[in-house]
C-alpha cells in the first residue's frame, strides 16, 4: 500500500523542476527521510547537484552540498525513470503567452512523460500556479491520453492525482518548510495521500476540500498582493502630482492598528507569480463570462509602471537641459526584489529596453547578476558595470530598480548627477540630493 510506504519513508519521490520550485521541495522531503529523484531537462542543474556547486544564489549552501552528499536523493534528466517513482510532483513553469494567456504547455507536456510509464498505485502531484479546473480538466486528461493501457486504470483507486500550490519566496530567509502547505485532491484517497507525502518535511499541511479550492486559493494570494501593488502604485502618480511623498504616506498610515496593510510601489511588477496569476484568472473568467474588471485594471495600472518611470527620467533630464537620446543611463538592480539573483518577469529589462528604445545608452549593475542570460521576453546581452566614483560621475542619470542592500547608495548620493528613485533607497539623501533626486 502506497500510504505504508509513504509512513515509512520506502516511496520514492519525484520532483520534475529542479528550479526556485522544486529544488528546496525536493531537499526537505530528502531531510525528512524520503528517497528523491529529481528530474530536469537541464543537464547542467544535474551537474550542479552531483557536485554540490549552487546555481540559485539565494538558497543555503548546505542544500546543495546535502542533496550532493545524500545516498537518498539523486538527479537526472532521464524522465524515463519517472516510471521508479511512487510519488511524482511536478514544479514547472506556468507562463502567459505573446497575447496575455495561459501557457500550460510545461504542465501538459510532463503529464504526458508521466503518463507514458504511469503505473497503479502511483500519486501525482501539480504544485504549478494555474487557474481552477487545471488539475482535473487539462493535466489528468494528458495523463490518461499518454498511453492507451492508462484508460483501463481508474482514478482513486489504481492511481491518484491532487493539487498543492508552491509558495516559494526567494530571498525568504526562514525555513520554507515553516509556510503552511494547501493540499487538494481529485478525491478524498488522493487528498490523504498527498497530506501524508507533504507532512514527511512540512510542519503544518491544510487539506482543502478540493483541487479547484486550492488553485483558487493560490491565486486569490497573489491577486491580493497585485491588487494593492496597483493601488499604491496608483497613488503615487496621483500624490507625485500634488507633491506629496507616497512614503511618508504609506508610513503614516501604517500606524493604524488594524484595517490596514502597508504595500509598496516600484516600478512594475516581476516575479513568477504576481505579473502573471491575474491573467489566469481573467483568461478562466472569460470562459464563464463573467468580467473581473477590478484585477484587470490593476494588472493595467502595474504594466504601465515602466512606462511612467522613464517618463519621470525623461523630466529629470529635461530639468537638466539633456535628452533620454544620448545620453548614459545606469540602471541599478536586474533582480526583480531585494538581494536575489531571481530575474524572473523583472521590470528591469522592461526599463532598459524602454530607454533604449528612446535612443538612451543604457547599462545595469546588479551584484547578484554578473551577466545577463536570455529570459522570455528579453535578450539585453549585458555585463553588470561596476560602481566607482569615476562611473557614477559619468553617468547622466541612475535609474535605482532594486534595492539591493549591498548597494552603495551614499556613493550614488555624493556622485550622481540625476538620480531616479523607485524604492525609497535614497531616503537617507533627500536634503543631501535636492533637485537631483526624481522621486518614480
Amino acid at each position: 500500500m502506497l500510504k505504508e510506504r509513504i509512513d515509512a519513508r520506502e516511496a520514492v519521490i519525484g520532483v520534475i523542476g529542479l528550479g526556485y520550485v522544486g529544488l528546496p521541495l525536493a531537499y526537505g522531503l530528502e531531510v525528512g527521510g524520503a528517497p528523491v529523484i529529481g528530474f530536469d531537462v537541464d543537464p547542467r542543474k544535474i551537474e550542479h547537484l552531483a557536485t554540490g556547486s549552487a546555481y540559485m544564489e539565494h538558497l543555503a549552501e548546505e542544500t546543495f552540498t546535502g542533496l550532493a552528499s545524500s545516498e537518498r536523493f539523486e538527479a537526472t534528466t532521464d524522465m524515463r525513470r519517472l516510471s521508479e517513482c511512487d510519488v511524482v510532483i511536478v514544479c514547472v513553469p506556468t507562463p502567459l503567452g505573446s497575447h496575455h494567456e495561459p501557457d500550460l504547455s510545461y504542465v501538459t507536456n510532463s503529464a504526458k512523460e508521466i503518463g507514458s510509464s504511469l503505473r497503479r498505485g502511483q500519486l501525482i502531484i501539480l504544485e504549478s500556479t494555474t487557474y481552477p479546473g487545471t488539475t482535473r480538466d487539462v493535466f489528468l486528461p494528458a495523463l490518461v491520453d499518454a498511453h492507451p493501457a492508462n484508460s483501463e486504470m481508474k482514478l482513486g483507486e489504481d492511481f491518484f492525482v491532487a493539487y498543492s500550490p508552491e509558495r516559494e519566496d526567494p530571498g525568504r530567509k526562514d525555513d520554507s518548510m515553516a509556510i503552511p502547505k494547501l493540499v487538494g485532491g481529485l478525491d478524498d484517497a488522493a487528498q490523504q495521500l498527498a497530506v501524508d507525502v507533504y507532512s514527511i518535511s512540512y510542519l503544518k499541511v491544510v487539506p482543502v476540500e478540493r483541487a479547484e479550492v486550492a488553485e483558487a486559493a493560490k491565486l486569490l494570494e497573489n491577486i491580493f498582493r497585485s491588487v494593492n501593488i496597483a493601488l499604491v502604485n496608483e497613488m503615487k502618480m496621483v500624490l507625485n502630482d500634488m507633491d506629496i511623498d507616497v512614503w511618508e504616506v504609506i508610513e503614516a498610515a501604517s500606524t493604524k492598528p488594524f484595517g490596514f496593510m502597508p504595500f509598496y510601489p516600484g516600478p512594475g511588477l516581476g516575479g513568477h507569480c504576481i505579473p502573471i496569476d491575474p491573467f489566469y484568472l481573467t483568461w478562466k473568467a472569460k470562459e464563464v463570462g463573467r468580467p473581473v474588471q477590478f484585477i484587470e485594471l490593476a494588472g493595467l495600472v502595474n504594466t504601465q509602471m515602466p512606462e511612467y518611470v522613464v517618463d519621470r527620467l525623461a523630466e529629470g533630464l529635461n530639468e537638466q537641459g539633456k535628452p533620454v537620446k544620448g545620453s548614459k543611463i545606469l540602471v541599478v538592480g536586474l533582480a526583480y526584489k531585494a538581494d536575489v539573483s531571481d530575474t524572473r518577469e523583472s521590470p528591469s529589462f522592461e526599463l532598459i529596453d524602454l530607454i533604449s528604445g528612446r535612443g538612451g545608452d543604457v547599462s545595469y549593475c546588479d551584484p547578484f547578476i554578473p551577466e545577463t542570460y536570455p529570459v522570455r521576453r528579453h535578450n539585453i546581452a549585458l555585463k553588470s558595470a561596476e560602481l566607482t566614483k569615476k562611473s557614477v560621475r559619468g553617468y547622466d542619470a541612475v535609474v535605482i530598480s532594486t534595492a539591493h542592500s549591498g548597494i552603495d547608495y551614499e556613493l550614488l548620493a555624493k556622485e550622481g548627477q540625476l538620480i531616479v528613485d523607485t524604492r525609497n533607497a535614497m531616503a537617507l539623501f533627500d536634503e543631501q540630493l535636492g533637485d537631483r533626486l526624481v522621486k518614480a
